[in-house]
């Protein structure tokens, strides 16, 4: 079974920078698309960013020009560098993949970590 970890959560002052990290613990022999969720008590899940397998990226309204999602294929590793962050940021951010980590695609989820922006 994959897992996938994120890591880089915190607490940070309102304008500051955290850049979040998702690994997989296994190689996957295709990634279809990827992308960063968050969560906030009460309210639904809403989609952040995301990358397809050729590149292309897509962005929440929220995040747009604040927030970059790459990924680092060798490293089995996804990213979301976030900029001049917001108290309205704060939440669990979870990662997703959907790729084949063994013979059949399917979808994978982070536990999550934690960001706040508060001052």
């Amino acid at each position: 079974q994959v897992q996938l970890v994120e890591s880089g959560g915190g607490l940070v002052q309102p304008g500051g920078s955290l850049r979040l990290s998702c690994a997989a613990s296994r190689s996957a022999f295709a990634i279809r698309s990827m992308g960063w969720y968050r969560q906030t008590p009460g309210k639904e899940r809403e989609l952040v960013a995301s990358i397809t397998s050729g590149g292309s990226t897509n962005y929440a309204d929220s995040a747009k020009g604040r927030f970059t999602i790459s990924r680092d294929n060798a490293k089995n590793t996804l990213y979301l560098q976030m900029n001049s962050l917001k108290p309205e940021d704060t939440a669990v951010y979870i990662c997703n993949i959907y790729g084949a980590f063994g013979v059949s695609y399917g979808v994978y989820w982070g536990q999550g970590t934690q960001v706040t922006v508060s001052s």
